[in-house]
């Protein structure tokens, strides 16, 4: 490989992108060496799902861009309604040019750029990067037949809350069940739930949804407050609290929220079946709610 193109494979895609107030090709765009988020991983980001064009649940995502960008005293460069402008023009800018129904918005805000020193310099532009790829939904048969999961110690920081781009514990994570041949991690600091590894967890037992509280050991996912809502419309209880691994493996039905996964049935664990090992009714009326919320985006 030679200088030109060390770092920079010609496969990368034309898609459009912006970068720092300007759109351009995703394989033109580039940042300094010297920008925190490469050094330091000191940025955040945020995943906003596109339904034809149409971003889904677009103030709760800012919501948490807000609180995650507060943690980490950087002020946000953007209003909202720019970042929603740019995020539509990306949305339909694949629509358009690739076909793709349903679109993913990838949303980085790092620090910005300065010589390494790991104290937070002050007045530093951050550096906002923004990229649209294809929403890859679940498959049929992964919704029919539900997925298998691996358990696995939470061995990340204590700040999970902050959502961000220093990913290098949930790539661990995620690896543990790529290397079993599973969807997801699930993770429990000691003895309680917390996370997968991209995907928060649900339990449901006796018609009640269940998960850990939102606190700093858990980045509370966009489905939270929606997951909440459903359950509300369909006279399903929802509770937020501490949860034992002994309750998780005793479960009627498990469940994985995520902007991809949306709602997702778990029916083995650890290669033990959950509950009666395939997709339970609780996830019956949760899945058909999600999908009449995503409905309304266009009504």
């Amino acid at each position: 490989m030679t200088a030109a193109n060390w770092g920079n494979p010609p496969d990368l895609p034309d898609t459009l992108c912006y970068l720092n107030g300007a759109f351009t090709e995703l394989r033109n765009a580039q940042v300094s060496v010297l920008d925190r988020g490469f050094i330091f991983g000191d940025g955040v980001y945020e995943v906003l799902p596109c339904y034809g064009g149409l971003a889904f649940r677009f103030d709760q995502h800012m919501a948490r861009l807000d609180r995650s960008l507060v943690e980490l005293r950087i002020k946000n460069p953007l209003s909202r309604a720019e970042w929603a402008a740019i995020a539509r023009r990306l949305a339909l800018s694949l629509q358009d040019s690739r076909g793709a129904a349903n679109q993913l918005i990838y949303i980085q805000v790092t620090r910005g750029v300065a010589l390494r020193d790991h104290a937070m310099p002050a007045d530093i532009m951050p550096t906002v990067f923004v990229m649209v790829s294809e929403m890859k939904l679940a498959t049929p048969a992964q919704r029919e037949q539900g997925v298998a999961c691996v358990t696995a110690a939470d061995f990340r920081w204590e700040k999970a809350h902050i959502k961000s781009t220093s990913l290098l514990g949930a790539v661990l994570a995620r690896q543990i069940s790529v290397d079993a041949g599973a969807v997801e991690t699930v993770m429990f600091r000691g003895d309680h739930l917390s996370e997968a590894a991209s995907s928060n967890v649900w339990v449901v037992k006796d018609g009640t949804v269940m998960g850990p509280p939102k606190d700093n050991l858990v980045l509370e996912g966009i489905r939270f407050g929606l997951i909440e809502e459903l359950c509300r419309a369909q006279g399903l209880g929802f509770e937020l609290r501490p949860i034992t691994r002994a309750e998780v493996l005793a479960a009627d039905e498990l469940l994985l929220s995520s902007a991809t996964k949306e709602v997702l049935p778990i029916t083995r664990l650890d290669g033990q079946s959950v509950g009666q090992g395939s997709p339970g009714p609780v996830y019956q009326r949760l899945y058909a709610g999600y999908q009449q919320a995503v409905a309304a985006l266009s009504a």
